[in-house]
């Protein structure tokens, strides 16, 4: 198509083609940088926001593809029009073979040009328009009024809009329609235009260049549905984070300060507590601790961690609390309340596994029954020295179906420190052992401490401020003298 003068400035000159295959270079340097980039991007689908990460890697690669194939266009010049086909016996077996419609991301992402003469009514395509409309190249190209009969019913008042104001008021063209191809596919194409005017100021003819924008445009819809995916998953996750934290508050006793049981009060045990939440989740976990004093006397100890977050984990967590409390109220002791707490989690609807230990204190003699569930067993400081207590037999709960759990008792005295704790409470040691071993070094501190609030200070102190992979909480109990 021979250049023409538009409306306003004239055609501008072609660049050298140096310059174009400088800019052709740096494009596909770009390409290959942001392409290493993505390789680098996890492709786990179930991640809302590597999954809008990925989809926008893949549009910036589209699109930079789509420049590509411009500038080479740019500096290529426009396609020749294909010539006239030729009787099917004289084309090869292979080339009959291939495909009749160019690659979505090859010539379908060209630009085509057209220039529409309004004094004799003819039109001129460029073989890239061809190719986009999906028209045989041997056919006439269309008129500006037969134009629309490419275009779906709905967009067809745009397109007509958009060349009426290009040839009555001089307006640039710039939309977007979608046209029914030949081959029943549907695509985008994007056209931008201006009027030529002759000598004497009148619209002589119009020119566009029209490119098909579909693969661009679902592209930018992925990123779309990703983001408002993310956003989606990120609204979720708060909601289930504040119902997590809420049912949590509801249902474990306050942390903040000495816990103080209603009656008994500081005469037998000095208490204290502390949850660490996680520092790579932002779910809350299924760690608990608690401590309740019984009808007869007795207080009840325990702590406890039930795998998962969540608010299921979370309302799971609740479950066997009140559970254990019930039971405990009932008179029923620690090896036979696991044993009936693992057949409670055993029946539950969502399988489930959990840790714990239960320790009922007798203050008249100062003795603690404790059973266990898998769980880290309770840590017993006594004048400046501690250790782990021996565990009774215990699985974790939920794990087997009739598993039956023993029973200890330990003699305290006045000035001991118990300390229950879950696991994580150590982080990056997953060994029981272990994490018994980074405690049982606090003993000169909980030696000098004065109360359980200040052995539970000593304990966040060591261990408040690094990164834990999961919740933990820690309960103290001090014998008072």
């Amino acid at each position: 198509m021979p250049p023409h003068l538009s409306a306003d400035r004239p055609a501008a000159q072609p660049p050298s083609r140096g310059s174009v295959d400088a800019l052709i270079t740096r494009t596909r340097q770009l390409k290959g940088d942001v392409d290493a980039v993505r390789r680098d991007t996890p492709a786990d689908g179930s991640d809302p926001q590597g999954r809008w990460q990925r989809a926008l890697y893949d549009l910036a690669l589209h699109q930079l593809s789509d420049l590509d194939e411009h500038l080479a266009q740019l500096r290529d010049g426009p396609q020749p029009l294909p010539e006239a086909p030729v009787a099917a016996e004289a084309v090869p077996a292979a080339v009959r073979a291939a495909p009749a419609t160019p690659r979505h991301d090859s010539l379908l992402s060209r630009v085509g040009s057209a220039e529409w003469n309004l004094l004799n009514d003819e039109a001129s395509w460029s073989g890239e328009l061809y190719q986009i409309l999906g028209r045989d190249p041997a056919a006439d190209p269309l008129t500006l009024d037969e134009l629309p009969s490419l275009v779906l019913d709905e967009d067809r008042p745009r397109l007509t809009a958009m060349v009426t104001d290009c040839l009555i008021d001089a307006k640039p063209i710039d939309g977007e329609f979608r046209i029914l191809r030949p081959d029943g596919g549907i695509r985008t194409v994007h056209m931008m235009g201006e009027p030529v005017l002759d000598a004497d100021g009148s619209t002589a003819s119009m020119w566009a260049v029209l490119r098909d924008v579909s693969e661009l445009r679902r592209s930018q819809r992925t990123v779309s549905e990703t983001r408002d995916s993310l956003q989606r998953h990120r609204h979720h996750a708060q909601s289930e984070r504040r119902l997590a934290v809420e049912l949590q508050e509801a249902v474990l006793p306050p942390w903040r300060g000495s816990l103080r049981l209603p009656h008994q009060g500081p005469q037998a045990l000095d208490l204290a507590a502390h949850y660490l939440p996680s520092s790579t989740s932002a779910l809350i976990g299924g760690d608990w601790y608690d401590a309740l004093e019984l009808s007869d006397g007795d207080t009840l100890l325990s702590v406890g961690d039930l795998t998962g977050h969540g608010v299921t984990v979370t309302s799971g967590m609740a479950m066997l609390l009140g559970a254990l409390r019930g039971m405990a109220v009932a008179g029923t002791q620690p090896g036979q309340l696991m044993t009936w707490l693992n057949q409670l989690l055993d029946a539950a609807v969502q399988p489930a596994l959990g840790s714990a230990v239960c320790c009922r204190y007798r203050p008249e003699t100062r003795t603690l029954t404790w059973a266990q569930a898998g769980h880290p067993a309770p840590l017993l400081f006594r004048d400046g020295t501690g250790r782990m207590l021996t565990p009774p037999d215990g699985v974790l709960l939920g794990a087997t179906s009739g598993a039956v759990y023993g029973q200890a008792e330990e003699t305290l005295e006045p000035g001991d420190v118990l300390l229950l704790h879950t696991d994580g409470l150590v982080p990056g040691r997953r060994e029981g052992t272990a994490a018994a071993h980074r405690l049982l070094e606090l003993a000169p501190r909980f030696d000098e401490a004065r109360t359980a609030q200040e052995c539970v200070r000593a304990v966040v102190e060591e261990f408040g401020e690094t990164e834990r992979e999961d919740d933990a909480c820690v309960l103290i109990a001090r014998v008072t003298p």
